[in-house]
Formats: C-alpha cells, structure tokens, sequence
C-alpha cells in the first residue's frame, strides 16, 4: 500500500460513499457506474453486514478501483483496512485513535470526521491526516440525526489544520456548488449519487461544479507518508 504523489490530486471532487447492499454483484454495478461518471474516490460503508461479507466486498470493490487508480477507502474499520490492503481509512470519533490508525498505516490515505467542530482539525492534522470531513451540511436522509454544520465550517476547519476538506450531509447537485464555494475539496455523496436512477449521470452532474468552479483558497497538500 502507498500513497503515490500522482494520488494526491484525488482529494478534489465527488467521494463517493458506498450504500448498504448486500448484493456485491450490485453494489460493483453500481460503483462502477459512479466511477463512469467522474468519481474520484470511494468510500466502503457498510454497517449492517457481517465481517466476512464485508472483506468480500472490500475486496471486489479494490479489484474495481485499482485499474482505474481510484483509491478505495475504508469506513470507520481500521483492520478491515488492513486485512484487504485498502488505500486508505476514515475514522470516526469512535472508531479509534488516528494517530495510532496512521502509524498502522503509515502510507495511506487517513480521512478524519469533525462533524460540526472544524477544531478538530488540529488535532487530525498533528495526529497526521490527509484530509478532514465536515457535516452534515444539509438534512440527511443517510443520517437523519446529525448534527448541521453550517457551510462556514468548511473554511474554519481548513484554516485550523490545513487540510482538505470533505463537505458530506444531504449533499445534492442542487445543492453542491454551495458547498464547494464555501471552501470544500470533496462532496462525500451517497443517496444523491447511489439512489439516482441513472447513477452515471449523477455522478457527472456531482461533479460538474469541480470543472466550472475555480478553488478560492490554496489547499495544503496532504501530510508527507
């Protein structure tokens, strides 16, 4: 596992966060599709399926992400991380230690939720994070109780840890240029994108405002691995 130079372009754009599917023929169907469609990276969630199931997919989903050098990472499970040599790893404030989670993985992509407290950016960044997450932004229907973030935070939590930054929560493509203004590197989307009829088309109409819009900051680059 390693985190080459060419892959710190892909924090910028769509993030795809994968749905709860039980299917794996399925869920790759419908990855796949996100990826036609502009993806640049991908999230394994999974929080209803048993351990064996998950590797499984875990592993499929790195079979299709790898040839298209699209990093997959893993949601708030640092050993599945490991066990199927995934790209990278996103911990939530229950999901361990990112600090111990870097040195476990010390050349792969470390992801950080700070929820509505963009000062926890600090301390993902001492901790060695490649970027952070702040949400939810919009009312989520993935998350019906989270907190709000307003779109402010996204410029305080990159200004407070110098990270790149990943807006999620109830993101739309209506709604998505709002986010991106305000300072996000990434959209982390999973019904706007999953739940679309055409998911292909979703994903290049998420991704549109990353090619029209210029950045209005200079981002920090991701952490030396």
């Amino acid at each position: 596992m390693s985190l080459r130079p060419d892959r710190q372009a892909c924090l910028r754009g769509l993030y795809a966060v994968t749905p709860e599917e039980s299917r794996t023929d399925r869920l790759l169907a419908l990855v796949a599709a996100a990826l036609d469609g502009g993806a640049r990276l991908v999230q394994y969630r999974a929080k209803t399926l048993g351990p064996e199931a998950r590797a499984e997919q875990a592993r499929a989903l790195l079979a299709l992400c790898r040839p298209r050098a699209v990093p997959l990472i893993v949601n708030d499970d640092l050993p599945l991380a490991l066990a199927v040599n995934a790209d990278g790893v996103h911990l939530g404030r229950d999901d361990g230690d990112p600090k111990a989670a870097r040195q476990l993985m010390p050349r792969g992509i470390l992801g950080v939720s700070c929820y509505d407290q963009p000062d926890r950016a600090i301390a993902a960044a001492a901790a060695g994070a490649d970027y952070v997450g702040i949400g939810s932004l919009f009312p989520s229907a993935t998350k019906p109780g989270a907190v709000r973030a307003p779109l402010r935070l996204i410029a305080q939590a990159r200004d407070a840890g110098g990270l790149p930054v990943a807006g999620i929560g109830g993101i739309t493509a209506d709604n998505a240029t709002l986010a991106i203004h305000a300072g996000a590197d990434m959209i982390a989307v999973v019904g706007a994108l999953f739940q679309a009829p055409d998911v292909a088309q979703a994903a290049k109409a998420l991704s549109l405002p990353f090619t029209t819009s210029h950045p209005t900051h200079v981002r920090t680059q991701p952490a030396t691995l």
